[in-house]
């Protein structure tokens, strides 16, 4: 929004000249998304508490030993991803280009995903039912919007049903119409994997800062002609502008772990790990680098990939590989401490996000 009412002045006083680089938009989008969530957290989270709506840790019969590990968090404000979204639209809707076409699908498809996870939250919390949405109810609502998605990717003469592939130039797979079920994909996995990853304070919004840090980079250099030219990026115009929604998903998600450290004082419920999963998969697909998204977010695939093994080994042989899915708690049945467990995953998703910036220069 101030980049239509302050630029049109850049005549008259020449430091709004300032606000045409994305580079200062997406900083101002960070720093503004981090204050508000300093500013509301604190607020939002005496009145989810005046409320009552706290984390219910159940007893499993299979489980008592991470019932032991995590009763003190027991009643501890969960839907703290309301802050988390509110934080992010606020800060695009100042900075960024509110009339570019691929911020207003990142922004409105976050918010779909993320009312999904707050019904379910809902559904948990206040009208305690353990269980919430269903799965297939929660994945039909990804499906439908990886659809309607889908189908707009396709008809955008910008983007295409070609997957371009990691360390090679010039080498592309096309889809054609199954490029919808792809995006579909896309869509569901990376929201729900964010959504596997929240089981200890800071673990998956610290993961999905280093993520969203890589994809602004990766989206600044997929919409500027001079780089994407450079580094033999395929260039796609207006996507530039995701840098500033990227950034916004930092700031947040910075402001959020303020509160989200351990010990938590607040947790984001589905309402923030299905809108921040999936927003991390939007930009993915409308940059281009979708296939990108495996290696970036290793550790969100490892912590999915977890589940199914340990899914699919129990049904098929009545044995399980880990002591427990997904993969954090499988690491805190051997004795690692909740923090050791956190920091370290951090270090091996900066490692993921670091390599991923490395492939520009390997093609």
């Amino acid at each position: 929004m101030l980049y239509y009412l302050l630029f049109p002045f850049h005549d008259i006083l020449p430091v709004f000249n300032v606000i045409r680089y994305i580079t200062f938009r997406a900083g101002m989008a960070a720093l503004t998304a981090f204050l508000l969530s300093l500013l509301i957290g604190p607020r939002l989270i005496h009145k989810l508490k005046k409320m009552h709506i706290g984390q219910e840790v159940r007893k499993e019969e299979d489980s008592a030993q991470l019932y032991d590990l995590h009763r003190k968090k027991q009643g501890t404000p969960t839907m703290g991803g309301l802050l988390i979204l509110l934080s992010i639209v606020s800060a695009n809707l100042l900075w960024a280009d509110i009339l570019n076409k691929y911020l207003i699908i990142a922004c409105l498809g976050t918010v779909w995903l993320g009312a999904v996870g707050f019904y379910d939250d809902y559904l948990k919390i206040i009208k305690k039912q353990s269980k919430g949405l269903s799965a297939k109810n929660k994945l039909a609502w990804q499906m439908f919007l990886g659809l309607v998605l889908g189908i707009i990717f396709m008809l955008d003469p910008n983007l295409s049903t070609k997957l371009d592939i990691p360390f090679l130039k010039d080498v592309a797979i096309n889809l054609g119409y199954f490029y919808i079920l792809f995006v579909i994909l896309i869509i569901a996995g990376s929201s729900n994997a964010v959504n596997l990853t929240d089981g200890l304070d800071g673990l998956a919004i610290g993961i999905v800062i280093m993520v969203a840090i890589a994809y602004s980079v990766l989206g600044y250099v997929t919409g500027n002609a001079l780089f994407s030219k450079y580094l033999l990026v395929p260039f796609i115009p207006g996507t530039a502008e995701l840098t500033v929604f990227c950034a916004s998903i930092v700031g947040a998600g910075l402001g959020f772990l303020w509160f989200n450290c351990y010990p938590a004082t607040v947790f984001m419920g589905d309402t923030g790990s299905l809108a921040l999963g999936g927003a991390l998969g939007l930009v993915a697909i409308m940059i281009k680098k979708e296939l990108l998204l495996v290696i970036v977010g290793g550790v969100l695939v490892l912590e999915a990939f977890s589940v199914i093994l340990q899914v699919g080994s129990f049904k098929l042989r009545k044995k399980r590989i880990f002591q427990i899915a997904p993969l954090h708690h499988h690491f805190q049945f051997l004795g690692w401490s909740e923090t050791k467990v956190i920091v370290r995953f951090w270090i091996v998703a900066a490692l993921f996000a670091l390599f991923t910036l490395v492939t520009l220069k390997l093609r």
